[in-house]
């Protein structure tokens, strides 16, 4: 088992009121997994991504990731580093850097020598060898997005974690990062979690749960 989420719980203060944005969220995923979640806005499926990314804290429960219980973690950091990989709505590049320095952030953040020929392997792979030494402002909506999907995975993650991956897209890049995705899944046995509105990449999923008032079904 990959991951294993045991009764999660978090609530947010607004005013003098208590708001439950997750009820006991409970859910376990296996490695190659693909974990589609849907709900409304405001169900707390970004709230749910930010737990299992050690970016916030739960009121209670667990997240086991690849045997690692996070309650047991003192150094979120280097979790984060090594065992987790981002994709967000936007692709949260660095202007100033080129894309093979976006890339390879995460690996030096780990303090590791890069190796030029996995970063020329995956280039080769996402078919942008002619990109790397170009900066974010030159590059297409579509090119940007798979630049950080690079990005989330140069460290060999556990688990993607994936926040509406496909919101900022037209659906012709929108359809080719869905078949991205079933690639990376298919060809490195990526385990995915994806929260998405999209109904094309929520089917992808092998499986598929709803977000809605707090609880995961």
């Amino acid at each position: 088992m990959i991951l294993s989420v045991k009764n999660l719980k978090k609530t947010f203060k607004d005013g003098d009121k208590v708001l439950e944005v997750l009820k006991g969220v409970s859910f376990n995923l296996n490695k190659g997994d693909i974990l589609t979640i849907k709900g409304p806005s405001g169900s707390g499926k970004s709230t749910l991504l930010s737990l299992l990314g050690t970016l916030d804290q739960p009121d209670s429960g667990e997240v086991i990731i690849d045997n690692n219980n996070l309650k047991d973690i003192k150094d979120y950091d280097l979790i984060r580093n090594t065992h987790i990989g981002f994709i967000f709505q936007f692709h949260n590049l660095i202007s100033e850097l080129n894309v093979v320095e976006n890339v390879t952030i995460p690996t030096l953040i780990a303090g590791k020598k890069i190796d030029e020929a996995y970063v020329n392997e995956l280039f080769d792979y996402f078919d942008l060898s002619n990109r790397k030494k170009s900066f974010p402002l030159d590059l297409s909506g579509g090119e940007k997005q798979r630049i950080s999907v690079m990005r989330a995975i140069i460290n060999k993650p556990s688990i993607v974690i994936a926040d509406e991956p496909t919101g900022n897209l037209d659906e012709h890049n929108a359809i080719k990062m869905i078949d991205l995705f079933q690639k990376l899944n298919h060809d490195f046995n990526l385990t995915f979690v994806i929260a998405t509105h999209d109904k094309k990449v929520f089917n992808i999923g092998d499986k598929k749960m709803n977000l809605y008032d707090g609880i995961l079904l």
